[in-house]
């Protein structure tokens, strides 16, 4: 089958990045002070960057291509279960809102973290809430990211992780 370029080398190094940066950041949550710190910072800034790439990155990097209404995505999602759905080519409707939200929580995570640091807000018990709040959100989230991968890849016979490291995917699809 013919095979397409799909991920941008910017959409792949940024992916692994942050997933590399949130497994620090989280390992390191106790203790490690700066190691946390500073791949927190990473996480924010490779999200910020994504955010940027979303409106002026290559087709299947744009926000345009993967984020579809509530009623796309639960057609897909009926879809799914009804064992009919669609390839696409960049995220189907359900990992387009999950990237959605992982990037939220994770800009969450950061943006809070951050803001722990400065003198404004050094101490404050409620904000500290929040931070560990949205780095515990993204556990389920990553792990739910993850089994639809998985899923995903089984159900179309198509590898997404390796194509998230090489970027091509084969042609057919949306």
């Amino acid at each position: 089958m013919e095979q397409v370029r799909v991920w941008d080398a910017f959409v792949r190094i940024a992916h692994w990045t942050l997933a590399l940066s949130v497994v620090v950041s989280y390992i390191t949550r106790d203790g490690y002070g700066r190691i946390h710190d500073w791949a927190g910072y990473v996480a924010l800034i490779v999200v910020c960057l994504r955010l940027i790439w979303g409106f002026v990155g290559s087709r299947h990097a744009r926000f345009s291509d993967f984020i579809f209404s509530p009623v796309q995505t639960w057609r897909y999602a009926r879809d799914v279960a009804s064992w009919k759905e669609a390839h696409y080519l960049g995220h189907n409707p359900l990992g387009g809102w999950m990237a959605v939200a992982l990037w939220s929580t994770v800009f969450g995570a950061g943006f809070t973290g951050w803001l722990y640091t400065t003198d404004r807000f050094w101490g404050e018990e409620w904000l500290e809430t929040i931070h560990v709040i949205f780095g515990q959100m993204i556990l389920p989230l990553a792990a739910l990211h993850v089994a639809g991968v998985i899923f995903t890849s089984l159900r179309q016979k198509e590898n997404l992780a390796a194509a998230m490291v090489h970027g091509w995917k084969r042609k057919s699809g949306k």
